[in-house]
């Protein structure tokens, strides 16, 4: 049986009138890699917004139902604690352009107003780089710029940066659709041996990598959960005809 790091309870969100996600319950395993997947503008993004709780940042955004990590109800936590416990990599890599790699990696302490010796901040930044495998390729280099980097080494200095504040929850939202097939693969092994310390959420339109890196699928359809199964099941017997069409592509 598998232990449960999030569940997601009777959830819908919204974008003024317009219903986005509908009545969405899902149990996200631990230490597992969890693919969201579903055609453009299904609600996949919205779904992972919502559980940082960036969705409520648009104007006119509003949720129903809840949501809990571990036991604790992520909409009646600080935001900005949840934010600390539930990292977020997009799809576009983001380092802070005027910040060298090293303060991008502690930015997430700095912007909380935590105070680390520098101890502290060498031990994070190492740790942290060594488990986004970059390390070994940015170690000489800390002290300049992110934006040096190539897209694939950007992408993974945004994964040691969530990682540094040392997450339960990693959330990547499509995080090789920009990258070279070479960057994409450094990226996929890193997810598989990430989730060793840190449970995934990868939102995802290519059906190849789920295949390749996650254990478990959520097929989602006009903000509707049509099927949850270990990722294996799903691509050899989907139980719903909708996500049997999808994954051999006659749609999305």
């Amino acid at each position: 049986m598998e232990s449960t790091v999030l569940r997601i309870e009777n959830f819908s969100a919204f974008f003024g009138e317009n219903q986005v996600l509908k009545e969405f319950n899902l149990s996200i395993p631990q230490n597992r890699v969890t693919a969201i997947m579903g055609p453009s503008g299904c609600g996949k993004t919205t779904l992972i917004r919502c559980i940082n709780r960036m969705h409520e940042l648009i104007p006119d955004a509003r949720v129903s139902g809840k949501m809990f990590l571990d036991s604790e109800d992520i909409y009646a936590t600080d935001p900005i604690v949840v934010r600390r416990q539930i990292g977020m990599v997009f799809q576009k890599p983001n380092p802070f352009p005027m910040m060298s790699i090293y303060d991008n990696v502690i930015a997430g302490y700095n912007l909380n107003g935590v105070k680390l010796t520098k101890e502290e901040k060498e031990k994070i930044v190492e740790e942290s780089l060594k488990k986004a495998a970059l390390w070994d390729e940015v170690k000489e280099s800390l002290h300049r710029r992110g934006t040096f980097l190539s897209g694939g080494q950007q992408q993974r200095l945004c994964i040691a940066r969530a990682l540094a504040m040392g997450p339960a929850v990693l959330l990547l939202d499509e995080p090789t659709s920009a990258l070279d097939p070479r960057a994409t693969s450094h990226i996929e092994e890193l997810i598989v041996q990430l989730k060793e310390t840190v449970s995934i959420i990868l939102v995802t339109h290519n059906m190849a990598q789920a295949a390749r890196v996650s254990d478990f699928a959520a097929f989602v359809y006009l903000g509707e959960l049509v099927e949850f199964e270990p990722t294996e099941r799903m691509f050899t017997a989907p139980k719903n005809k909708m996500t049997e069409e999808y994954l051999t592509g006659k749609f999305g």
